[in-house]
Parts: C-alpha cells; structure tokens; sequence
C-alpha cells in the first residue's frame, strides 16, 4: 500500500469509515475561479491544458497550496476519451460534438481504442501528480463520464438546457441508442482502467444529466451500464463513486450501485438520503453557498456536517465551485470543515 493510501481520511472515509472528521475535497476544486488558474488560461486553450501533462498536473495541483484538502481530482474533461473513437470535440465554452451521432452509420464507424492509445496524455498527468503527492496524505482522483451522459452530449451535439433531442432519441431508437450505449461503457472500463494502473487512486463517474430521465428510462439506459463499469472495475483496490446530479428521484434506484460512494446534490439533506442509500455519502453543500459571507458559509457547512453524521461522509459541494467564487471563502468552508469532531457530535 502507498504512503498516501495508508494515511488518507479521504481513502478511509471511502471505504466507509465513519472518522472523526469529515475529509473535505470539492469538484471543480481546479479551475476558473482561482487566479492562477487563470493565468495559464490566458496562454493556453482548453485542450491545451488538458492534453499536456505539464500544465494538468499544474493546474490540478493548484488548489492543494492554498488549501489543506484531502483529496486532488485529476484536471481534465468527461469529453476527453471521445477523440480516441474518432469523434471530434471543441469547447466553446462547454462541449461541442461537430457531427452528432443519429445514424446507425455514425454509431458503427466510432472505434473502441485500446487502453493505452484513449488518452496517454492522462496517464502522464496522473503520474506526474502522484510523484508530487508522494508521502502526502492527499488521494488523487480519476474520472469518466458515466455512458449516458457521454450519450447525452453525442447525440444532441452541444449543451442544452432540456437535451430534448436525445432524450427523443432515446424513445425513438431504442435499440441504437443501446448500441451506442455499449461502445461508450466499453470505452470508460478501459479509460478508467488506465488511470488506476497510471496511479489514481479512486474514481469517480460523473452522470451529470442522469436527472432528466425518470425512473423507467433510467432503469433501462443508465443503471445497467453504470453497473457493467463499476463491476469491471472491482478487485482493484480503487473506492468508486458516483455522482447523479438533480437525480434524488432516482435514489431509491441508485442504492443497488456496486460502488462505495454516492455523491449527493444539494436538493435533499444527507440524513434523508441515508434512508435509501447504504453507501459513502459524498457531498452536499449548495455551492452557491459560497458566494455568501464567511458567517454564513460557516453555519451552512455545519449543517451539512451534522446532516452527514451516522455514517461515512466525504464533504463536498453538490456540484463544482462556481467560477465567481472567492477562494478566501473557500478557505473559510476548509477551515470550518476541519474544525467540526464528528465523533464529539455524535455523543452529545
């Protein structure tokens, strides 16, 4: 075991120890509201900084020397496995998909590249980063797009706010859209695999709009592939998480996950999500949260904390920081994250 393995709250916490304090790791934990980050920005496009391992270790380590977080999660993009199948992705800001996948023609061409051709790029990145955090207890964490989400994207060909012409897709071409649905699990089994043999140390699957759908489509377009990956990846020695977001409707469904941490969104208090889920509770603070005062952070995030007890819990935003975010305020949440004893709750 590793040095970083042996002595991460972030680690124990995920394999469902209950610790006296929470470990706190926050999504988008690098990026655009730091300054630094956006001084490489100005020189860099995004692809730039994704596909160069240099700066992704750079920019993934960033927030690690301002704050004393438990876990770094790996600078990169759900989208960035896509090109390997010969898809081509811009970003303008968010991902544009130039020819959107509608024909069974379009979903036969994409390839299933091999692990090690998706994206070596990544895997010197997460190298890079874990020779910085050896003999730190920080965990570095990889990540993918869940199967229905890269769906999701492909088929509608750029963000939306109903992502009406996939969802119609999916009621209207079932069967390619199952098709479809294979290649992509196939591909992160593979993309995952690689960034746990490069050094992560755990995962998350990222189903950013696993909330439009309800429970029937989910049930047959979303759960049995989040499963298929989550099975291939067991045996590992890699906690895996997973992360619906506007989906509380789907967690009666999402508690037979093979994963050891579900991340929850800021629509329902952990204590009420205990009741469907036997997981890890990751989350779940509202992350505009933090554009308000310290004062209110504060007491926000003790809430959150107290929510979370009775079980294992991981702190975190229930979605990623928002772009005009202080990050003396972030420094206000670690600092009252940090200052919380869990156990000391519990017995009062």
């Amino acid at each position: 075991m590793n040095t970083s393995s042996a002595t991460s709250l972030f680690l124990r916490a995920a394999w469902g120890e209950d610790t006296p304090q929470a470990p706190l790791w926050l999504m988008r934990q690098a990026g655009r509201y730091l300054p630094e980050y956006r001084a490489i920005k100005a020189r860099a496009s995004f692809w730039e900084m994704v596909r160069t391992p240099d700066l992704a270790a750079e920019i993934t380590l960033q927030p690690l020397r301002r704050f004393p977080l438990d876990a770094a999660i790996l600078f990169s993009d759900i989208m960035t496995p896509l090109p390997a199948m010969g898809v081509r992705v811009e970003f303008s800001p968010g991902p544009v998909v130039a020819e959107p996948l509608r024909s069974p023609a379009q979903i036969e061409a994409l390839r299933l590249p091999e692990t090690q051709e998706i994206a070596p790029f990544v895997a010197e990145a997460i190298r890079l980063v874990r020779r910085e955090l050896m003999g730190k207890p920080v965990a570095l964490i990889g990540f993918a797009g869940a199967p229905l989400t890269l769906a999701t994207y492909l088929v509608q060909g750029s963000g939306s706010k109903d992502y009406e012409d996939f969802r119609a897709f999916l009621r209207q071409e079932p069967a390619l859209a199952h098709r479809l649905l294979h290649k992509l699990t196939e591909l992160t089994i593979r993309y995952l695999r690689m960034q746990i043999e490069a050094g992560a140390e755990a995962i998350q699957l990222f189903d950013s709009w696993a909330g439009l759908h309800d429970q029937e489509v989910y049930r047959s377009f979303g759960l049995p592939y989040n499963q298929v990956v989550f099975s291939a990846l067991a045996g590992l020695g890699v906690p895996r998480i997973y992360l619906a977001v506007g989906a509380s409707h789907l967690y009666p469904l999402l508690a037979s996950l093979s994963c050891e941490v579900v991340s929850v969104d800021w629509r329902m208090p952990l204590d009420q999500v205990r009741h469907f889920l036997p997981h890890t509770l990751q989350g779940n603070l509202d992350p505009a949260v933090l554009l308000a005062p310290p004062a209110i952070i504060t007491q926000e995030a003790q809430k959150v904390l107290r929510a979370g007890l009775g079980g294992a819990h991981i702190f975190n935003l229930g979605h990623g920081v928002i772009r005009t975010t202080p990050p003396e305020h972030v420094a206000c949440l670690v600092e009252a994250v940090r200052e919380f004893n869990r156990h000391t709750e519990v017995s009062t």
